[in-house]
């Protein structure tokens, strides 16, 4: 994913930045709102039905 791209995205719930995770399987994590959103053939997914939860 472009870093341009990385830059404006934002959590489609809080609106607050979303930080790049992951290796094989990337991720954009939004830490207020633990939830973590696929990147899916460079492609950031930013459903909330697609997040999924995560743990501290």
């Amino acid at each position: 994913m472009k870093k341009k791209l990385e830059s404006i995205l934002v959590c489609p719930l809080c609106k607050g930045p979303l930080v790049l995770r992951g290796r094989g399987q990337k991720e954009l994590v939004c830490e207020k709102d633990k939830l973590a959103y696929p990147v899916r053939r460079g492609v950031p997914v930013l459903l909330h039905a697609d997040a999924r939860s995560i743990d501290d």
